[in-house]
């Protein structure tokens, strides 16, 4: 049996958890918050702690808090000759260096309390320090996912970057896209078959070839008019991205 103890109970930690609970092979033996009431979902299920002093002994001490925090945490973990991992797509493995066995265990999704995911299909990236520890951390990942990937503290970085803008930036835009609706009226749901059929697409036809629209086709009328319906703001992003797609495609026009 596989024993881990999460430090964090955060959404990306919480998933972790239900996750690993369903695993035959691991156990996840405590969770660690520095807040109390953030464990109060776990205290029926788990032992938890809001002290670091009080961590029990494990194979993993897997940390799962926001990245400005990692440092802290590992800071007062002692962890002996167990591998200590954190979860962040944006912070170098070597944020870790004060332990023996260090690497990180990414699983490259969004994630929030409200929505289950499905792990399997989660790609989760992996990084160690020694091969040794790579191999455990993969034997790891691949309980609960079929997509594991090795990957370098800079690929990890860069993928964070594109994944920001494939989730993060795109989710703004239909949060624009609820606001315009809503102002004028209109049910936001009229529009949930468009945004299905665009994720849908990509699946099979490369981003930049399905891409479609007025500014893909240097429609100047459609884009001016387009501006009256909108404010300040909207009208300013409005235009630096149709003036991004216009210099992408302004070759093939």
């Amino acid at each position: 049996m596989i024993k881990v103890v999460l430090l964090g109970a955060g959404n990306l930690a919480y998933h972790l958890f239900r996750v690993f609970k369903a695993s035959k092979d691991v156990e996840i033996i405590q969770i660690f918050n520095h807040r109390k009431e953030k464990l109060a979902g776990f205290n029926n299920e788990v032992a938890t702690t809001t002290l670091l002093s009080e961590i029990k002994e494990a194979d993993f001490y897997l940390i799962s808090v926001k990245d400005d925090a990692i440092i802290e945490v590992s800071s007062q973990l002692q962890a002996n000759n167990s591998i200590v991992l954190h979860t962040s797509g944006a912070v170098s493995m070597d944020i870790l260096a004060r332990h023996s066995n260090i690497g990180v265990f990414y699983p490259l999704q969004s994630f929030s309390k409200e929505k289950e995911v499905n792990f399997e299909q989660i790609p989760i990236c992996i990084e160690a320090n020694s091969e040794e520890s790579l191999k455990k951390i993969r034997e790891l990942a691949l309980q609960i996912s079929a997509s594991v990937y090795e990957i370098s503290s800079e690929q990890r970085r860069i993928s964070h970057v594109a994944a920001v803008f494939a989730n993060n930036f795109s989710n703004f835009m239909l949060s624009k896209a609820s606001e315009i609706c809503e102002k004028h009226q209109i049910p936001f749901d009229i529009l949930k078959p468009l945004i299905e059929e665009t994720f849908e697409k990509i699946k099979k036809v490369a981003p930049k070839e399905a891409q479609t629209g007025p500014a893909r086709r240097n429609d100047k009328k459609t884009m001016a008019a387009h501006l009256a319906y909108l404010d300040q703001d909207q009208q300013k992003l409005y235009k630096t991205i149709s003036e991004a797609i216009l210099k992408s495609y302004g070759k093939e026009l």
